[in-house]
């Protein structure tokens, strides 16, 4: 078998995008991140589409800078799900952690479900280490349209960022 390569890159996620990320989540979900998209003008975030060739957005997540001073809280990461298990979740997070650099801020933290081992080991494979739990809840839609509060436990993980270092200065 070949290996299939595809070319990815990163960018804003745009208003327009939200068409084609319903493999994303919900309209309710979508509504959310449009909400965001606003925050994300003001400097509050950075909302983020992992985009192949055809500039259409495979992944996505968002980066918030007011939810802990010195921190940069990643969040709503999502790959589309028939590409999932491709190295391009890592690929967003990476380019989430260079925005935080980016910033001058040295830690990254999220939160991830205690249900979802999958995630978990990603990101204890990308460093992060867990630093406690905390429960979460949010509304969501169900697929007849109906919403439903949806209550979870997060163990939140932080990992260390190693400053930028200028190319030729090593």
């Amino acid at each position: 078998m070949t290996d299939v390569v595809v070319e990815l890159s990163v960018r804003d996620f745009r208003h327009a995008d939200l068409e084609s990320c319903g493999w994303s989540g919900s309209a309710l979900h979508l509504a959310g991140v449009a909400r965001q998209l606003e925050r994300a003008r003001t400097g509050e975030v950075d909302y983020l589409a992992v985009c192949p060739a055809t500039d259409l957005p495979v992944a996505k997540g968002g980066v918030d800078y007011q939810v802990e001073e010195g921190v940069g809280t990643l969040w709503q990461l999502a790959v589309h799900p028939a590409l999932q298990s491709c190295g391009i979740g890592t690929f967003l997070i990476g380019a989430a952690e260079q925005r935080i650099r980016n910033r001058g801020l040295l830690h990254a933290e999220l939160g991830v479900e205690e249900d979802n081992p999958r995630a978990r080991a990603l990101y204890e494979r990308l460093g992060y280490v867990a630093r406690g739990r905390r429960p979460d809840v949010w509304t969501e839609q169900a697929p007849d349209g109906s919403l439903r509060r949806h209550e979870a436990m997060c163990t939140v993980m932080r990992k260390r960022l190693s400053p930028d270092v200028p190319r030729g200065s090593r």
